[in-house]
This record gives structure tokens, sequence and C-alpha cells, in this order.
């Protein structure tokens, strides 16, 4: 909980970025979470750098920072394994594709699964960075 309420009240990466190649927005209508990922992915296939924006509650808004502070650097194929890890991992399933020290980093949501109503709040960021991966060139 102090992880959570750590990122919470200082977000990590928190803003647009200017020079963003890809961008997306995500909006939780059962409680009102909108979050807007902005990233870099370098010609490397990296995620140079990304950044997120976006008001609710405290688990969204953590989650978001944890997600930005970890992806940051990787590569898409990387991202990709720890978005889906971290989808299994908040939905109380199997999540044995994590790397061990990612696994570590991501347990402090791994709680999130008991309450069934707020694993959206926790997703929300992680689907919209997959979004704007996918589907959110902006040149």
């Amino acid at each position: 909980q102090d992880v959570i309420l750590d990122h919470a009240r200082h977000p990590r990466h928190s803003g647009e970025l200017a020079n963003a190649t890809h961008k997306a927005e995500g909006y939780n209508p059962l409680c009102g979470d909108k979050v807007s990922i902005t990233l870099v992915l370098g010609a490397d296939d990296r995620v140079s750098d990304v950044k997120f924006e976006g008001k609710g509650c405290a688990i969204s808004q953590a989650s978001a920072s944890l997600m930005t502070e970890m992806l940051a650097g990787r590569s898409r194929a990387d991202a990709q394994k720890l978005m889906d890890g971290f989808l299994h991992l908040v939905k109380g399933e199997d999540a044995g594709g994590l790397d061990p020290e990612d696994r570590e980093q991501l347990d402090v949501m791994a709680g999130i699964s008991e309450f069934p109503m707020r694993v959206k709040c926790a997703t929300l960021a992680w689907h919209t960075f997959k979004s704007a991966l996918e589907e959110g060139k902006t040149a």
C-alpha cells in the first residue's frame, strides 16, 4: 500500500511528450478515471520515453506511474510480455511468464485481484499503452 500511495502522490513520468510517436487516450466510465499515454518508439523498436497524464483514483494513477517507470527503455517485445504478465497478475491469474525482478516490482498491485471493481482502475493505463503502441501512431 505504501508503494501505491507513493506513486499516486508522486507520479513518475507524468506529463505529455511533445515529440511522441504514439498516443492514446483511455477512459473508465464506471468510475470516471481518464488517462492519456504518449510515447516515443525508436527505430530500434524500443520505448525510449513514455509519459502519462490523467485524473482518477489512487490505484489508476499509481498503476500508470509504475507502468511508465517499468516500460521506459524496453523493447516492444519486452513491453508486451510485461503488459501481459501484469494483466494476468491483477486478475489473480498465473503470471508465471514474468521475469522475477519485474514480478517483484509488480507484486504491489497483486492484491487488486481481490477487488474486481478496482481491476479496471489498475489496468486502464496498461490497456491505453497497448492501444498507443498498436494503433496510436502519430507520425
